[in-house]
């Protein structure tokens, strides 16, 4: 055989396998996303946030209700903004604030990954934060869309009228229950014990579902990747999750019973 052919046969050997990957890769997406039942039976609503004296807002309607987000930090333990403090104090104000943006740029990349996914369509981010928000997208998908039974939305503005608002990531049904499901990035594994602030979120979003659409929503599901795409899920549900939503209403009665003492 000529070194010609030789080459030319390398080449064609090449493409072969490229083609095959391809298809592979295109079979094993398609098979995925088949699997993401959509089942739009809930109109979620459009709405604006702004910042009124330095409180998030969500206007809905004649509505503007207080942010899940801000009913938190507005309700923190004294404890946690001293821990906050302590690890500013020793990495260092700019340190702690690259640390900070990198974390929501690459939260808000992850979630845009996620979300056109689930759509049915694609994003293209080649910086190295979007690559690296991508694949841990992909791990998400991977390890935690299996068992996603049903989508009703994403990005789901929800409301509890006259308390609070908030966007989940996404609504539907998880291993055969009615589930709040979110998305999260961490810069490295956490711990049961470390969330508390996320399993309030999922059962305030639980509670202005309900409220609003009827349902009976008890589960909460947090699908989480870190950047060396270290992957974990947290349930919540039962007693657990029964227990966080009285939690959730005590944060809710402090923050306005603080409010109101101010006006």
């Amino acid at each position: 055989m000529t070194k010609i052919e030789t080459e030319i046969k390398a080449e064609i050997k090449a493409e072969i396998k490229a083609e095959i990957k391809t298809e592979i890769k295109a079979e094993i997406k398609a098979e995925i996303k088949a699997e993401i039942n959509w089942n739009k039976q809930f109109i979620y609503p459009k709405t604006v946030r702004s910042s009124v004296d330095g409180v998030r807002k969500y206007s809905i309607g004649n509505e503007k209700l207080p942010s899940v987000t801000t009913i938190l930090q507005g309700t923190q333990d004294p404890e946690k903004t001293e821990s906050l403090a302590r690890w500013k104090a020793k990495v260092g104000d700019v340190e702690a604030e690259r640390i900070k943006n990198t974390a929501a740029l690459r939260g808000t990349a992850m979630h845009t990954y996620l979300e056109h996914y689930v759509k049915g369509g694609n994003v293209l981010d080649l910086t190295d934060l979007g690559r690296e928000a991508s694949g841990m997208g992909k791990i998400i998908i991977e390890k935690g869309f299996p068992e996603l039974d049903e989508v009703w939305g994403v990005e789901c503005t929800l409301r509890y009228p006259g308390l609070y608002a908030g966007q989940t990531d996404m609504c539907g049904i998880y291993q055969g229950r009615e589930s709040i499901i979110d998305f999260k990035q961490s810069n490295k594994p956490k711990r049961d014990e470390w969330i508390g602030d996320y399993k309030l979120q999922l059962v305030a979003y639980a509670m202005a579902h309900d409220q609003v659409y009827g349902t009976s929503i008890e589960q909460g599901v947090i699908l989480m990747c870190t950047p060396d795409n270290f992957f974990q899920r947290f349930l919540v549900n039962g007693s657990e999750f029964r227990k966080w939503k009285w939690e959730w209403l005590r944060r809710v009665d402090t923050y306005y019973g603080r409010n109101v003492a101010k006006s």
